[in-house]
C-alpha cells in the first residue's frame, strides 16, 4: 500500500469516528463524547500493543516505548487540530457563535 493510500485510508476511518462522534455529540455532552473518543483510542491502542506482543515480556518491554508513541502522537495530532480550529477565530464575527461541529 502506497503513503497516499495509507493517508486516504487514515482519514476514511478517522472521519468514520468523527461523523460517529457528532452523532453522539446531538444527545451527549461533547465533552462526554471527547473523553469516550480518548478512553477507546486508549482501550484499542492498547490491543494493539498486546497484539504485537507475543508474551509477556514482550509487552512489558514495549509498553514504555509504545506510551511515549502514543502520547507523542496524542499531543502532535491535537496541536495540529488546534492551529486548524485557531483559523476560525480569524473570521470576522465568528467570536459570536460557538465554533461549529466538526
Amino acid at each position: 500500500m502506497s503513503d497516499d493510500e495509507i493517508d486516504v485510508e487514515f482519514r476514511r476511518v478517522a472521519d468514520a469516528f468523527i461523523d460517529q462522534a457528532n452523532r453522539h455529540a446531538e444527545t451527549v455532552k461533547r465533552e462526554h463524547v471527547g473523553m469516550a473518543l480518548l478512553y477507546a483510542a486508549a482501550r484499542f491502542n492498547a490491543f494493539v500493543v498486546a497484539a504485537h506482543a507475543p508474551h509477556v515480556e514482550k509487552f512489558d518491554a514495549d509498553r514504555g516505548k509504545a506510551v511515549e508513541f502514543f502520547r507523542a502522537e496524542y499531543v502532535r495530532m491535537l496541536e495540529e487540530n488546534l492551529d486548524d480550529y485557531r483559523g476560525i477565530y480569524d473570521v470576522p464575527g465568528a467570536d459570536e457563535e460557538p465554533p461549529p461541529s466538526h
